[in-house]
């Protein structure tokens, strides 16, 4: 008679397998509470992971008292805003998917059919 192991962790080693295939790279993270973050994985543990997230941050007005007179084109000139990532750690039952973070690419342009001296006369300046 063979006894039989129960694994009832075995969604979280898979969770954990894809956690340490993604390190480094730039995710979104959904939770079972239905919240999404994005950030970087950067380092997994036997129950829990920690992940650098990002989150925008708006400069305030009051700071820059000196750029007061100063205008941008047609009207006040436009807030600035910085992204800052903070370092939190997360238990891997609270994880419900990790996806890749989609980039899109550039379209590629042909390249231009002239070398560069180009085939037009010379215009003579005089």
């Amino acid at each position: 008679m063979t006894l039989e192991r129960q694994d009832y962790y075995s969604h979280l080693q898979s969770l954990q397998d894809n956690c340490k295939k993604h390190m480094y790279y730039h995710v979104t993270l959904t939770m079972t509470d239905g919240s999404t973050f994005d950030g970087i994985i950067e380092n997994v543990g036997a129950d829990r992971f920690s992940v650098l997230v990002g989150e925008d941050v708006m400069d305030r007005e009051d700071e820059n008292q000196s750029d007061e007179r100063q205008y941008y084109p047609y009207g006040p000139s436009p807030r600035r805003r910085f992204r800052r990532f903070r370092r939190r750690e997360f238990p891997f039952a609270s994880l419900a998917a990790l996806a890749l973070l989609p980039y899109v690419l550039p379209p590629v342009y042909p390249p231009y059919p002239y070398p560069y001296p180009y085939p037009y006369p010379v215009y003579p300046y005089y």
